[in-house]
């Protein structure tokens, strides 16, 4: 394993970064110590993201300064960066899908991959998985994993690359609250031998109760900082979003008599990649004007489901009506058509194409038929008139003509998904992980637009790792557990403490 060198400072000074013209970060100041974890707060686009970004040496800043122990450093490249001890988790992953575990975590390292080096690296790995407790196979593939074994993925990465500061982008946001608490467990760990953490995170809570320092973007530019101890929820909020306060959502479900089946799910058997079964004769129901939430503990077949309702996966066995149409064995398109909404938990590697405009994505479902095409020619000036409309309507920011989607922040990608998805004619939403990594106003705004799917009477099947969101919007509440439906709870009959047992299968015979 690489061991790099042990510091006990960082520091950024007047730090500015330009994209198409427009400051993502404007002089910014920041700073992280060997055996702390320092929180980092801000909206979806306040340049979080772009920080820590130069930090890692995936961009290069246009003005200020980096100083490690008080040595000015040049971070031309993630491999300067890891060079100087300096890794980062990213929100979206960097990873290989066609690559093992092992093989991602060596790639670009210089390592022979032969057999035998392959199977050291592979020990290595599973001592690092069993100190930190972290739960991933050296020897499966990328592909294989679901999104919260992929992030496990990166933090052992890192880790056996020797970072002695580790920046976190959003690390809980895949997790169960039983996760969390394991992964904070082993981030201490981290601190206590001398790690510096960089923990950015959009929960308040979680960064009250985990940070020794937190600092806060508004606008790219800091907006506050100081000891964790020494701040309130309140306080951070005010610095967070200014005069714009927004506080924890108390918005309630309206009392509202469900109608009929528009999607039906029956008897459903899915493998995963790996040949074994994943979906394990699951059938559920979404009603019009009902929103059915899925929780449960990730790579517990939910992606599988999700795959295999929004015609992403074959299933073995089963049925899947859509509406009145049984969509058993058609695709993703047809299911479409049937009336589906989907927005997958993977915006940029699923929901969207990631080299293409915003303008390009928000038609990518409707640009083969008037008024964004007539006869096989594209009409740029009505793609560019829905883009206008659908970014005003759902509140999408950051986009530049001709800038690559990749470029934008967690928070309006999810709105220009749930932007294209739900002005396409529909009878269902499916949607995973819709909040997940967003701030609390974008993820408050994103609620909002599910309530909305409820009260125009459309189905919402929500899946989330984040069990309070589940609790809060649904109006039947399934627990997911080793590819199996282990639990069903009416809203007015929701036991929280049955329900973390069944996510955990500790009350499953």
């Amino acid at each position: 394993m690489s061991s790099a060198a042990r510091f006990s400072s960082l520091e950024v000074r007047g730090l500015t970064k330009t994209f198409y013209d427009v400051a993502a970060i404007d002089t910014v100041d920041f700073d992280v110590v060997s055996g702390e974890i320092h929180g980092l707060l801000g909206e979806n686009g306040a340049g979080k993201s772009t920080l820590c970004s130069v930090l890692a040496g995936l961009y290069r800043p246009d003005a200020g300064g980096i100083t490690i122990d008080g040595e000015p450093v040049h971070l031309r490249s993630p491999h300067e960066a890891a060079a100087h001890g300096i890794g980062m988790v990213y929100q979206h992953f960097r990873l290989v899908d066609s690559f093992t575990v092992a093989e991602n975590i060596v790639l670009g390292m210089g390592r022979s991959l032969g057999r035998g080096a392959l199977r050291k690296v592979e020990r290595q790995v599973g001592e690092l998985v069993d100190e930190y407790g972290l739960d991933i196979h050296p020897g499966a593939y990328v592909w294989q994993l679901s999104v919260g074994e992929q992030q496990r993925v990166e933090i052992v990465k890192q880790l056996y690359r020797g970072a002695r500061i580790l920046i976190l982008d959003e690390p809980t946001a895949v997790l169960a609250p039983h996760e969390s608490e394991r992964l904070f467990r082993a981030v201490r760990h981290m601190v206590d031998t001398g790690h510096g953490v960089v923990l950015v995170s959009h929960k308040m809570q979680e960064i009250l109760d985990n940070t020794d320092r937190v600092t806060v973007l508004r606008d790219g530019r800091n907006a506050g900082h100081g000891r964790t101890a020494d701040l309130t929820r309140q306080a951070l909020n005010r610095m967070v979003f200014g005069d714009r306060h927004v506080g924890a959502s108390s918005v309630a479900l309206t009392a509202k008599v469900p109608g009929d089946a528009v999607l039906s799910v029956d008897d459903l058997v899915v493998e995963g990649d790996r040949g074994v079964v994943a979906v394990d004769h699951v059938s559920l129901r979404v009603r019009r004007g009902e929103i059915v939430g899925v929780a449960g503990v990730a790579g517990n077949g939910q992606r599988e489901l999700q795959e295999a309702i929004g015609g992403l996966r074959s299933s073995t066995s089963g049925r899947v009506v859509i509406g009145t149409t049984d969509c058993t064995g058609r695709d993703a398109r047809a299911r479409a058509g049937a009336g589906l909404a989907f927005v997958p938990e993977d915006r940029l590697g699923t929901g969207l194409a990631p080299g293409l405009t915003l303008e390009d994505n928000l038609v990518l479902k409707s640009f083969d038929r008037p008024p964004h095409s007539r006869r096989g020619v594209l009409s740029s000036a009505a793609i560019d008139d829905t883009a206008r409309r659908l970014t005003d309507g759902f509140d999408v920011r950051g986009n530049q003509a001709g800038m690559p989607v990749s470029f934008m922040s967690g928070g309006n990608l999810q709105k220009a998904i749930l932007a294209r998805e739900l002005t396409e004619d529909h009878e269902v939403l499916l949607a995973a992980a819709l909040t997940r990594g967003l701030d609390l106003g974008a993820a408050e705004a994103v609620r909002e637009h599910i309530r909305g799917e409820r009260e125009n009477d459309r189905g919402v099947l929500l899946f989330s790792e984040d069990l309070s969101e589940v609790l809060e919007l649904s109006d039947v509440v399934l627990v997911m557990y080793r590819g199996r439906i282990v639990g069903s709870f009416d809203r007015d009959e929701i036991d929280v403490d049955q329900i973390g047992l069944l996510m955990t299968g500790a009350s499953v015979a």
